[in-house]
């Protein structure tokens, strides 16, 4: 039976969040998991699932060395749950950048892998479709030949996550010709070029990311983070100038009345909760980072995430893949 690890206390809302995910995961898929619950002792009574006592909480803005020092820390005992065998992928809602580091330094990087990366799925105009983008945010700074390797294991994820029989692949750049794009952007086009086990389509500029067409797209991690805060920002803000329109009169009123329903559906295609966070792939182990205000929908979505990627085996197949 697959287990998890589950940091119960280093989310926003901490255990009362974790509990209610874990809860709705067990409802969906009983008798399918086992838990490691990790956190304080006393907020877990009553959970199902093996407690695992640990009194610290890891602060968000913990740095390197802070992050491996807190061995007490419900983070960290859940990450080394991990590497001691004693779970099979582990999710939290912890500071990305502490998380990742203990996932990087105990699970260690898979043997060829360059650098490991953060992906995440994002939204696209094609309701329920999602399109992968990875890295985006692990690193500041990748080679030709990491941004290539993370074209794979998107593909990968993408097969392994939504089923995608055979996902078009794109490098992320400022021109859709080839020959665009920074040198590590060109380095990765010939590589991927190459590539007979990659349904490789070439480059994409960002405003052609969200319309559907792609379902992986693969850049370096400043470029990655970058648009993601980007769209991010986009989306805000049009959701502000939307909202603000409607409420000027009786008329933009009564017209959001009458369109209520596709406004509704907009915001099912735009809501984090149903995505489940961002994953570290390249380590030994299945590593999801939920959001840290996620509410029990989201760490439920988080959990059904780490949940797919262990029982299709998604480690074991980059591990063949980088092999080749």
């Amino acid at each position: 039976m697959i287990t998890l690890a589950v940091d119960m206390s280093s989310g926003d809302l901490g255990s009362k969040a974790a509990l209610e995910g874990v809860r709705l995961f067990q409802e969906k898929h009983p008798n399918e998991v086992n838990f490691l619950l990790v956190g304080k002792k006393e907020e877990l009574e009553g959970a199902q699932g093996e407690i695992v006592d640990a009194k610290e909480v890891m602060p968000m803005e913990a740095g390197v060395l802070d992050a491996l020092r807190n061995k007490e820390s419900s983070m960290f005992k859940a990450v080394n749950s991990v590497k001691e065998k004693k779970a099979d992928g582990v999710i939290s809602c912890g500071g990305t950048g502490a998380f990742l580091t203990c996932a990087t330094v105990l699970l260690r990087k898979i043997p060829g892998a360059e650098r490991a990366c953060l992906v995440a799925p994002f939204p696209t105009r094609i309701k329920g479709k999602k399109v992968v983008i990875l890295d985006v945010g692990a690193n500041n700074e990748n080679s030709g030949k990491e941004i290539a390797q993370f074209a794979l294991m998107g593909s990968l994820y993408s097969r392994c996550v939504y089923n995608v029989k055979d996902p078009k692949v794109y490098v992320l750049s400022n021109g859709s010709e080839e020959g665009k794009g920074s040198p590590e952007g060109q380095e990765a086009y010939a590589l991927l070029k190459e590539r007979k086990d990659i349904n490789f389509q070439g480059n994409l500029e960002a405003r052609d990311v969200l319309n559907g067409d792609a379902d992986v797209v693969a850049t370096d991690g400043f470029s990655g983070n970058t648009l993601l805060k980007g769209t991010e920002g986009v989306a805000k803000m049009m959701s502000e100038m939307m909202k603000s329109a409607f409420q000027r009169n009786i008329f933009s009123k009564l017209g959001y009345l009458l369109s209520r329903k596709g406004f509704k559906d907009m915001k099912e295609t735009m809501d984090y909760k149903s995505v489940g966070g961002a994953m570290l792939l390249g380590v030994n182990g299945v590593v999801v980072k939920a959001h840290g205000n996620s509410d029990g929908v989201a760490i439920f979505h988080a959990i059904e995430v780490a949940y797919s990627l262990v029982k299709n085996k998604l480690v074991d197949q980059i591990k063949e893949g980088l092999s080749q």
